[in-house]
């Protein structure tokens, strides 16, 4: 069953974590995605937070719009809720969520005070706009509305770990075998002893459970980072981005809960 979270950033712990913590991958998350909540409001973070509960999606609350972007950019949200009382930075934070390169896509909420805000929340690209006073059933109303946008951009970029056999080729290079650790719509991870160089292009093969099919893209190494490698697909058949869309779909769809995945079957195209 999944158990999504709510948690609060506090403003002077993660500009020394940022500072100080390398890059690394996300942890594995018990919930579906995670949604970033800027604002100081107990009012409105109380029934957003649990509203984005009942539909398994964590929520990480910041309540300094200062320290927000820091976040946007080490970590990849299904939405992000700005609360326009923070201050003017939030037209500005608006603005930075869709230049930003992991959260561009991401499904943006506005909480608003007036039709002037609401107004300058729909030019600065908010999907929804969330009006005070807020109330649980309006909350809820919005997020459903939301739900199957929050549901594609997740399964857009939704990393299923595996473990299976991929072979590796180039002209004039000794194929390679190596064993995938998760993939993507648009990318695998695999583990490697070979040398190869970000910037290469690849040809790597694969097949995955319960799908007879066999899968090939041409790929490029994005990095290499001890014995492991990240491979990103750059030439997918129209055939092989359909049965990976739909193995994908189906291995996310099989880890929600009955309550979650009936909306998510709702969303796929018939």
């Amino acid at each position: 069953m999944l158990t999504p979270t709510v948690s609060v950033v506090d403003g002077a712990a993660v500009l020394k974590m940022l500072q100080d913590a390398p890059v690394l991958a996300p942890a594995p998350s018990v919930s579906i995605c995670s949604a970033l909540l800027v604002s100081k409001d107990a009012a409105a973070i109380k029934p957003i937070s649990d509203s984005m509960q009942q539909l398994a999606i964590s929520v990480e609350v910041c309540s300094e719009v200062s320290i927000a972007p820091c976040l946007l950019n080490r970590r990849k949200f299904g939405a992000t809720i700005v609360d326009l009382s923070v201050g003017v930075q939030a037209r500005a934070f608006l603005q930075k969520v869709r230049h930003s390169p992991s959260n561009r896509t991401s499904v943006m909420f506005a909480i608003s005070d007036s039709d002037a805000e609401t107004a300058i929340a729909l030019k600065e690209g908010s999907n929804f706009v969330l009006r005070r006073p807020l109330t649980v059933s309006s909350v809820n109303q919005n997020l459903r509305a939301a739900y199957g946008l929050i549901l594609r951009e997740h399964r857009r970029y939704f990393r299923c770990p595996v473990e299976v056999p991929v072979t590796l080729g180039r002209l004039g290079m000794t194929e390679i075998r190596a064993h995938a650790v998760n993939i993507s719509e648009g990318g695998i991870a695999i583990m490697t002893s070979a040398l190869l160089k970000p910037g290469m292009v690849v040809r790597v093969e694969w097949t995955l459970p319960g799908c007879a099919f066999p899968f090939a893209a041409d790929s490029t190494i994005c990095w290499c980072r001890e014995g492991h490698m990240g491979l990103q697909f750059i030439s997918l058949s129209a055939e092989t981005r359909a049965k990976l869309h739909g193995w994908l779909s189906r291995t996310l769809e099989e880890s929600l809960p009955e309550s979650v995945a009936s909306k998510f079957r709702a969303t796929r195209p018939s």
